[in-house]
């Protein structure tokens, strides 16, 4: 075990509750410009390719009908599946990357996409088809919902806005371009391509997260005290047990019981979940209507879903802008008379007051 550390004063350090001062270079948030440039490009790349993972399997979905000899109902089922792994997933993996950190949860993840997406691919029969893109949407989940953490872990509240919202932008455009590519792949191809797709990508996202740095400031302390052989936190060192009850008596429930009890939370929970599935609705229902309405191909099909890659630019640009000149006043103000005050949170509400009226209009 290695001596505790020895301190400026010659005293010996015995406990390590903090960073070493706000130049402490073991502080992510320290990093240089390029680092944390290189870590806002992980979750963002990794926030594209999640979501693409569900529609790129739409144009499909009329292969696999016949194929395995289903109706289009059950067809549709390896894509709602995956949308509920996506949705389950978080459960585990926000818990689980404050505990053993951002990268662990991501270079584990990862793999697993890449085995059930592979399991899908090869699938023989309609059940294993379904039960692998559920596994493949579980282990993606972590790309949504640990994103905007990690990178709160090395950029301060007023520095957040531009890349969190690159990183929500990709959320969106990667269900774009599923079907785009997924279109021309079985046009080209077969639907069993689709999963191949996605196989070519987890490779570049894990070549891409392998040489990441971990970011989460709990687990970097736990380490530092391991190295300095003393030990740490008790906030910091909670044992598997006391994680598993905290899991399942506060992070399972607490959601459940604010979705219930707070009004706020639950017509936001209400319309979050409305807008998302009206989202997931257009990729199972636009093959159908462009290619037996319209007379479309599979592949001109995709491209059908450009105008929403566009309106996902156009939003983008909105909120950049709104980031430059508002809310970096708003900050700039709140911290004259405090510095570490921040900018009260109802001044976000401006994009929702721009955005909620134009999505019933458009």
């Amino acid at each position: 075990m290695a001596n505790p550390e020895a301190l400026e004063d010659g005293a010996q350090r015995t406990e390590v509750k903090d960073w070493d001062g706000p130049d402490d270079q073991g502080n992510p948030r320290n990093w240089s410009p390029q680092k944390k440039f290189y870590h806002c490009a992980i979750p963002t790349a990794i926030a594209f390719l999640c979501p693409f993972g569900s529609s790129v399997y739409t144009p499909g979905i009329s292969q696999v009908e016949t194929e395995f000899h289903v109706t289009r109902e059950i067809a549709l089922l390896p894509f709602v599946s995956y949308l509920l792994g996506l949705s389950f997933g978080p459960i585990v993996a926000g818990p689980s990357s404050e505990t053993f950190g951002r990268k662990a949860v991501y270079i584990c993840a990862l793999p697993g996409v890449a085995a059930f997406t592979l399991g899908a691919g090869f699938s023989q029969n309609i059940t294993s088809l379904i039960v692998c893109r559920f596994f493949a949407g579980l282990f993606a989940s972590p790309g949504l919902s640990i994103g905007t953490a990690m990178v709160s872990d090395f950029l301060p509240l007023e520095k957040r806005g531009g890349p969190v919202a690159v990183f929500i932008t990709m959320v969106q455009m990667g269900p774009v371009f599923g079907p785009i590519i997924g279109g021309y792949v079985t046009e080209s191809k077969n639907w069993r391509w689709t999963q191949w797709v996605i196989l070519f990508g987890i490779v570049f996202a894990f070549a891409l997260t392998a040489p990441m740095s971990e970011s989460y400031k709990a687990v970097l302390l736990k380490r530092r005290a391991k190295k300095l052989g003393i030990e740490p936190p008790p906030e910091f060192n909670t044992s598997a047990l006391q994680s598993l009850k905290y899991f399942v008596t506060k992070t399972v429930s607490r959601p459940i019981q604010m979705m219930f009890t707070e009004p706020i939370v639950g017509l936001f929970d209400i319309y979050n979940a409305f807008n998302f599935g009206l989202l997931n609705a257009f990729f199972a229902a636009f093959s159908w209507v462009f290619e037996n309405v319209y007379g479309f191909g599979i592949g001109s099909t995709g491209l059908t879903y450009i105008g929403q890659a566009v309106g996902s630019i156009m939003g983008l640009l909105i909120v950049l802008y709104i980031y430059n000149s508002y809310w970096a006043k708003e900050s700039k103000k709140a911290k004259e008379g405090n510095s570490s005050a921040n900018m009260a949170p109802e001044k976000r509400l401006i994009i929702a007051k721009i955005g909620a009226p134009m999505f019933p209009v458009s």
